[in-house]
């Protein structure tokens, strides 16, 4: 939010739905004009990796899009998953290497372990509930 307020150009998307959208292009014949385009994001979010697995062709349209980017411009990616694991949703331990490769060159990676803030937000709720509850 904070990049969309300063003015940068921000793209967000979960994984599927990025990918979803890469085939929709291919087949559409405008992925070139959609590659145009995503190159000149100042900041591409691209949320949980990991969390379905995708076919070949969605692997391989990731994989160059995000290369497209390579050293050039900001991108986060969040996952569930370590790296050694991305080959399990990638199915191919060259393309795996190659994108992490590329990904973590000169970047940082935060690894965030830890309870969910959501999991303690639903049970501040409940907590709060059994509260009003208990005092009608």
């Amino acid at each position: 939010m904070e990049a969309c307020l300063a003015g940068y150009r921000v793209f967000f998307a979960t994984v599927p739905s990025f990918i979803n959208q890469l085939k929709a292009h291919r087949s559409e014949r405008t992925l070139r004009s959609f590659e145009l385009k995503f190159e000149k994001y100042d900041l591409v979010i691209l949320d949980e990796l990991g969390y379905i697995s995708f076919d070949k062709e969605g692997a391989e349209l990731l994989f160059s899009h995000l290369s497209l980017r390579a050293g050039r411009k900001s991108t986060i990616i969040t996952s569930n998953l370590s790296f050694i694991n991305w080959q399990d949703i990638f199915h191919d331990s060259v393309l795996t290497a190659a994108l992490t490769d590329r990904l973590t060159h000169r970047s940082y990676v935060l690894n965030m372990n830890g309870n969910s803030y959501r999991m303690r937000e639903t049970e501040e709720w409940l907590k709060a509930e059994s509260v009003q509850v208990v005092q009608n």
